[in-house]
């Protein structure tokens, strides 16, 4: 797979922020925290958050992007960056928060992930996660549409796990849960922005694996379905809706 590209995930950095923020926003107060891990760190924009919630924090944001990590690096001196893959990664000392913004969701076999990056935690440790619980949404169902119609097989990320079975592993993992789950409704100017917003995240898989005139085709295919579910209001824009699964498990 091509690499991320900053510039295009952050041409929506508010709304990719405001859930990474709210995340941040519910453990702040709890927390007294040394070491922190930042699973998927992308571009920072989410590290950043944890920065200025744990000034004194020693924190690392992990991810597999090159591209993202400089990016990273530029904007936070005093942070450190790490290109690993989350999924195999291991902490050299045990961190009081593992936080995780919209990147596990990337990450296969989550039976054994979720409990396993509660065994990482020190004691009193938070495992903070948010992830796009859009699976079922237009905008995804549409990408399986299109790349059936076109003979695809393309190996994309799996459908989350019910808010059931993540309460069962990370309870059985000796955690307390705190589980909710929001949709945010993103206003957008077109359904070309919708299509902006998702070629640096969910549609990447598929426009990877074809060329320019694949591409073309897939995503003219993939405008056509779109238009038919997000529809302008009296404004003229249209609505997006997002819905985001988050958890915080505390160790007890």
């Amino acid at each position: 797979m091509q690499d991320w590209n900053p510039e295009l995930y952050l041409q929506f950095s508010a709304e990719r922020t405001r859930p990474a923020q709210e995340l941040v926003a519910r453990i702040a107060s709890r927390a007294s925290v040394r070491q922190v891990y930042d699973l998927g760190c992308g571009p920072g924009n989410s590290t950043e958050l944890l920065r200025k919630a744990w000034p004194q924090a020693k924190i690392t944001g992990i991810d597999t992007s090159p591209a993202m990590l400089e990016k990273a690096r530029r904007a936070l001196p005093d942070c450190d960056f790490i290109e690993e893959d989350a999924a195999l990664w291991r902490p050299q000392s045990e961190p009081d928060l593992i936080y995780a913004n919209a990147s596990l969701q990337w990450l296969p076999d989550h039976p054994s992930l979720f409990p396993r990056l509660a065994s990482l935690l020190a004691p009193q440790g938070m495992l903070a996660v948010q992830m796009p619980d859009n699976w079922e949404e237009p905008t995804h169902a549409a990408m399986r549409t299109v790349a059936k119609t076109m003979g695809m097989t393309v190996k994309e990320r799996e459908p989350l796990l019910t808010v059931e079975n993540y309460y069962d592993l990370l309870s059985q993992a000796g955690c307390e849960l705190d589980i909710w789950r929001t949709t945010y409704f993103h206003l957008l100017p077109s359904v070309d922005a919708v299509v902006d917003w998702l070629r640096s995240t969910g549609l990447r898989p598929f426009l990877d694996a074809l060329d320019e005139t694949g591409e073309e085709r897939f995503l003219e295919h993939y405008r056509l379905l779109l238009s038919q579910h997000y529809l302008p209001r009296r404004d003229g824009r249209l609505l997006l809706a997002f819905p985001r699964l988050f958890i915080v498990a505390h160790k007890k």
